[in-house]
């Protein structure tokens, strides 16, 4: 039954992607958004909602040392898989899309975006990494530091509304629009306004449901293998979580709308590293060291990459994002690696 139900739940989610992304297409279409708007800010935020509802759980719903412990290490790791797996995605799709002679051999990019998104993750995220090294249980020290975040986010959502980029063009008709012409009703503009929202926002619900359910099916299969629970809980609920947005990532990569592909990507690093590190920084103690310190350090590094070659040679290359999904793979060896010395 868990293998239905992880087959079931990994095709919800792959359907409700697809939904969600043909949605927030039409939207912004229709509202003459740009790309970077679109992609950054309304994709980035509604997909990134499964990975930041379960640590404001697990914070402020689940009281104790045991709660605050999943909630720091979920907020760490949102980033990580992002850097890591999530723009591996990006590059997976490109590659593809190659293969199938739709494309060059190249990352379509508008490098004022792509800058301005990580250099924006790399202020925030650097500022409460060290906030939660060097001034662990500083509460004082925290609010400042959650209240910065925050003003941080406000600007961005303000430079990314103001900057030059190209309007989205919707990559096919709205599905809901589909439905109602058939049975015959007509859809003016602005009612397909509405649908398109309700059908992004629809789809959200459904992926976090699936999400959930996909997380339930993991876990009760490695409990049936004799998984260790705490390496479940670093290594492959991450993942469920990351699903949607990486999905709608790869969708858009396949398609050749890298902007919104890669704007999906660095928009929710951004939302990540702000919003849900001030709720761990109120409500916990934000101590942040030994395997949540790596991962941490391991995003900052990667982005850092990424943001200096395309600062130095105005592209980015697809080898490097597949190639980043390799820090992913080197971080779970040294998480095995270090549960069974733990053991021993």
């Amino acid at each position: 039954m868990e293998y239905v139900s992880l087959i079931l739940s990994l095709f919800v989610i792959l359907v409700c992607a697809e939904v969600f992304t043909n949605g927030v297409e039409v939207f912004g279409e229709r509202l003459s958004l740009s790309q970077a708007v679109v992609g950054s800010i309304l994709a980035a935020i509604g997909t990134a909602l499964p990975e930041t509802i379960i640590p404001l759980v697990a914070i402020l719903l689940y009281k104790g040392e045991g709660g605050s412990q999943i909630g720091v290490g979920a907020i760490l790791g949102a980033p990580f898989m992002l850097a890591t797996i999530g723009m591996c995605m990006v590059g997976l799709g490109a590659l593809i899309s190659f293969l199938q002679r739709k494309r060059n051999f190249e990352i379509y990019l508008e490098e004022s975006t792509f800058r301005r998104d990580f250099s924006f993750f790399l202020l925030s995220y650097s500022l409460a990494i060290a906030g939660g090294v060097f001034f662990p249980d500083n509460k004082p020290a925290h609010y400042i530091l959650a209240f910065l975040l925050i003003l941080l986010y406000t600007g961005y959502i303000y430079q990314t509304f103001r900057a030059d980029s190209l309007e989205v063009e919707a990559h096919e008709d709205l599905y809901l629009s589909r439905i109602f012409k058939k049975l015959s009703f007509k859809v003016g503009e602005n009612a397909e306004k509405f649908l398109s929202l309700l059908q992004a926002v629809i789809a959200v619900l459904i992926m976090v449901k699936g999400a959930h359910m996909f997380v339930e099916a993991l876990e009760k299969i490695s409990i049936k293998f004799g998984l260790d629970p705490l390496l479940f809980s670093l290594l492959i609920a991450p993942i469920a979580t990351e699903l949607p947005e990486k999905f709608n990532s790869f969708l858009w990569s396949l398609r050749k709308r890298d902007i919104l592909a890669l704007g999906n990507i660095s928009g929710a690093m951004v939302f990540q590293s702000t919003f849900p590190v001030s709720v761990g920084l109120i409500f916990t103690s934000w101590k942040i060291e030994g395997l949540g310190l790596l991962s941490a350090m391991i995003a900052i590094v990667l982005i850092f990459v990424y943001w200096g070659y395309v600062s130095r040679f105005k592209r980015l290359p697809i080898p490097l994002l597949i190639l980043s999904g390799l820090a992913y793979v080197g971080y779970a060896v040294l998480v095995v690696l270090s549960i069974t010395h733990g053991r021993t």
